[in-house]
């Protein structure tokens, strides 16, 4: 039978309305996972997933494309998603394989362009639009904001996930690291600002894992337009860090050799991170923090040693006469002193938990919001703080720095 132009297109449309179809019914929150493969051209792509992911309460479908050793993610609602998976079939992939919970579909794509859609339906187990949404929120908390079995560029390109996503075994305390601190910059979205590119500073970033872990969740899942500049005094890290950042395309982010106490490259910076900056490094990286008015200070001290050469008190001398003891009771004091001179300059500064003790002595996190309205400390409040320092025989460096 000899087909015409005209029956060719109605035969082509009548395909694509059957592929419409399943999209209108799949994509949904029942879905369970949609892969594309089976590629026309290696250097467009070699594969896409898609799933549902809970983003503050809406649905949304992750796409990830895969092109070469390069993984790249983007969030998009239902009628985006559709359109580039039609898009896809159209012109780049052979073959779908989707699966929900009660619907499980193949499509082939022929070198003519025709397109067959097999599907098969099960009863399934009906969970609902309430509980199905509990379950990927589950899903999500027990598998963290970076998942397993999931890639993520840099994480491939930093060593900790193979190409196919497993997280290598001798880097899983890393990959929880990583998570722990995504979670906690997830806390303070809203104290950012949201109509400007938001301007960080990663004071003695280093290997810069977490440096590339905070880009790819602000700019590459919340879509927040961001500027992200790493120092560190290595300089081997420092190109290091800027050819991978450069290989991902990471347009953003860019690492600096030089020292904390003396940068000045910048004069209004949002967001001040410093991650196990050796001792008077934090002091110095959050006195930069408070003289930009930065909104956010991350920060977790390292290697706190000066006051542990200061401390002296009579009255503490049974117990500072372990050195053990001393050293970390000094650190302590080093930290609440932080805080506390933060509080002081208007912050809301929380001292947290980073990772579990058994990983690192290494674990605590000094968070600080600026407040919408200057609080100082009561005059009472700053004597008592007087009257500590005193009474130990110390003078903090970041006191001296903020006098």
């Amino acid at each position: 039978m000899k087909y015409t132009s005209v029956d060719m297109e109605a035969e082509e449309e009548k395909y694509l309305d059957e592929l419409n179809g399943l999209l209108e019914e799949i994509l949904n929150i029942d879905l369970q996972q949609i892969v594309l493969s089976n590629t026309r051209d290696e250097a467009q792509g070699t594969k896409v997933k898609v799933r549902p992911v809970l983003l503050k309460g809406d649905l949304v479908f992750q796409e990830t494309l895969y092109r070469g050793t390069q993984v790249f993610h983007e969030n998009c609602n239902r009628d985006t998603i559709k359109k580039h998976i039609v898009d896809y079939l159209g012109r780049l992939f052979k073959q779908g394989e989707f699966t929900g919970d009660k619907l499980r579909a193949t499509v082939l794509v022929s070198k003519k362009g025709k397109i067959s859609v097999k599907t098969h339906r099960s009863p399934g187990k009906d969970t609902g639009a309430r509980e199905r949404s509990s379950v990927l929120s589950h899903d999500r908390a027990k598998q963290y904001i970076l998942t397993d079995g999931m890639p993520v560029d840099f994480l491939v390109g930093l060593g900790v996930q193979t190409p196919d996503g497993r997280v290598v075994k001798a880097k899983y305390d890393k990959f929880r690291q990583i998570n722990r601190y995504l979670e906690f910059i997830e806390d303070v979205l809203d104290a950012l600002p949201g109509d400007r590119t938001i301007r960080i500073i990663d004071f003695g970033c280093g290997k810069s894992y977490l440096t590339f872990a905070m880009y790819y969740y602000l700019h590459e899942l919340q879509g927040r337009d961001i500027r992200v500049t790493g120092l560190d005094l290595k300089q081997e890290v420092i190109e290091h860090c800027n050819r991978l950042a450069q290989t991902l395309r990471y347009q953003n982010l860019c690492f600096e050799r030089g020292d904390i106490s003396t940068y000045d490259g910048a004069e209004q910076v949002d967001m001040v991170v410093s991650l196990h900056a050796c001792d008077k490094a934090t002091d110095y990286a959050l006195e930069k923090a408070v003289s930009w008015d930065a909104q956010v200070i991350m920060a977790v001290p390292c290697c706190q040693h000066e006051l542990n050469g200061q401390m002296r008190c009579e009255t503490l001398q049974p117990i500072l006469k372990y050195g053990l003891i001393k050293e970390r009771m000094a650190a302590l004091v080093t930290d609440a002193l932080r805080a506390n001179l933060l509080e002081q300059q208007g912050y809301d500064t929380q001292i947290l938990e980073f990772i579990d003790m058994e990983h690192t002595p290494k674990n605590l996190m000094i968070r600080a919001v600026k407040k919408s309205k200057m609080g100082m400390k009561t005059r009472a409040e700053r004597s008592d703080i007087q009257e500590l320092t005193s009474f130990l025989h110390i003078s903090p460096t970041l006191e001296q720095l903020l006098k």
